[in-house]
């Protein structure tokens, strides 16, 4: 007899899983104090150097992904560039 129970605790426990490691990509819990997302901080820090910031993580990522956290650095490296591309649509479109 198939034990339901069992199966459904196992498939809870693989999407527990699964949305823990979306949070460490997205919102990990250590850069959020006190309602503040750290990379806003940065943000309003660094001015224009923000864009600078993002692209140099986008690299650390990239570079680092084989020899650490694997897909989950693949999966930093992309947030950080879809951040990158919010912060400059536009800006150096059609410039010939």
């Amino acid at each position: 007899m198939t034990d339901y129970g069992k199966i459904i605790r196992e498939i809870e426990e693989k999407e527990r899983q699964s949305s823990v490691q979306s949070d460490m990509v997205n919102h990990p819990p250590h850069y959020n104090k006190a309602g503040v997302e750290c990379i806003d901080a940065i943000a309003a820090a660094t001015g224009e150097g923000f864009e600078y910031y993002l692209q140099g993580n986008i690299m650390k990522y990239l570079w680092r992904y084989r020899y650490k956290n694997g897909t989950e650095d693949l999966n930093k490296a992309k947030w950080y560039l879809e951040k990158l591309i919010e912060e400059v649509e536009g800006c150096y479109d059609d410039k010939s």
